[in-house]
């Protein structure tokens, strides 16, 4: 239907969208072939805030590398520490304090509501709507302020270390979090009375930008943007860490395949998170927040590799160890660069308008792709 990439056919028009664009987020730049306002093809160029990451890991400690990571998908910091954790433990079979696994599985939770409110004010500003702004940063906020008072953070919150917890929460970390949650529960229904039953909302997204469960699993997408198109990639069930395989949630998993059906399964994994938060706030258990390790962690030789689910999707953490007090190798497999890989497919034949509205749905964090 459409010509091949690299050629452009007479009368097509090639335009820039970034690299400084608010619709991109960030330093993506895509170039845009369109004919008329049909959308034939995009082009994503990266590496704008390329930091050579994974380089960088390699020269520091077991300790000093998970940070590092916080940097990459900075609204799933606390999760990506998670996994730099996970990875150093199952090299050191390192038994981590019950105490540290609930605590660290409601910071992930906290961690992704976060996130999906970040996404749901800055989509919806994206379309027009100003207001969802401020009622999702209402929310976030309080969570900043939890985090904030625990690790010492709001954003990038290095709270994780092999072995658990980097220290107790504060004192007031429980009846704070139930707080959230109870206030939460009151006001979550106003994001669908604004946005989502919105008939102007649901005409820009409902239909728009399908993705099969086939291009899906073949773009490698995970995450949402996996979930709503039927496949099904929640790490949290496929391979439960911590004290997943102890709560009972529920997989959100939609068919629409669209805009309309990402957006849909965002909403929902929020009270899903709730919902495992809930079931572990009042039961944290006694005991130590952090295992004893050595001072100087030195992984035995091998490879060795962890997955987690974060706001975005499977994000992946590859060692390579020769036995020394740093990394040979790290590679991460970071979700945001195979949903952005689908961007082209998803768009072809929608218009420019509905070119945001699809890329609002992939939910993408740059620094996550260049890395």
């Amino acid at each position: 239907m459409f010509e091949e990439i690299g050629t452009t056919a007479e009368g097509d028009l090639l335009i820039n969208v970034g690299p400084q664009h608010p619709a991109t987020h960030g330093v993506l730049h895509l170039v845009l072939t369109l004919n008329g306002e049909i959308i034939k093809k995009v082009e994503p160029h990266l590496g704008y805030i390329h930091r050579s990451i994974e380089k960088m890991c390699e020269s520091l400690s077991y300790r000093q590398f998970i940070y590092v990571t916080s940097r990459m998908d900075y609204l799933s910091a606390h999760i990506n520490n998670h996994a730099c954790a996970l990875v150093v433990e199952k090299g050191l079979q390192v038994e981590v304090p019950l105490r540290a696994q609930y605590i660290r599985v409601i910071m992930d939770e906290l961690t992704r509501i976060a996130s999906h409110e970040l996404w749901w004010s800055a989509m919806s500003m994206d379309l027009g709507a100003f207001t969802p702004y401020f009622l999702a940063f209402r929310e976030r906020e309080k969570i900043n302020e939890i985090m904030e008072e625990t690790c010492g953070a709001r954003l990038t919150m290095n709270y994780m270390v092999p072995g658990g917890v980097m220290a107790e929460p504060h004192p007031d970390f429980q009846k704070k979090v139930k707080a959230f949650v109870a206030d939460f529960k009151k006001t979550l229904h106003e994001y669908d009375e604004l946005i989502t039953g919105n008939i102007i909302f649901q005409n820009r997204m409902k239909g728009v930008g399908y993705l099969s469960p086939e291009d899906a699993i073949s773009y490698g997408c995970t995450g949402p943007v996996a979930r709503a198109s039927g496949v099904k990639s929640d790490i949290r069930k496929i391979a439960p860490y911590d004290v997943y395989d102890k709560v009972e949630f529920d997989e959100i998993i939609e068919t629409g395949g669209d805009c309309f059906t990402r957006y849909q399964v965002r909403i929902k994994e929020m009270s899903q998170s709730i919902r495992i938060i809930e079931q572990l706030i009042d039961n944290i258990p006694d005991g130590d927040f952090q295992a004893k390790t050595k001072a100087v962690l030195k992984l035995p030789k091998g490879e060795f590799y962890q997955r987690v689910e974060t706001a975005r999707g499977e994000l992946g953490v590859y060692i390579v160890s020769e036995g020394a007090a740093q990394p040979y190798r790290i590679k991460f497999r970071s979700p945001g660069f195979s949903n952005l890989s689908a961007l082209d497919h998803m768009v072809r034949g929608y218009k420019i308008g509905d070119f945001i509205a699809i890329m609002g749905t992939l939910d993408l964090v740059i620094p996550d792709i260049d890395r």
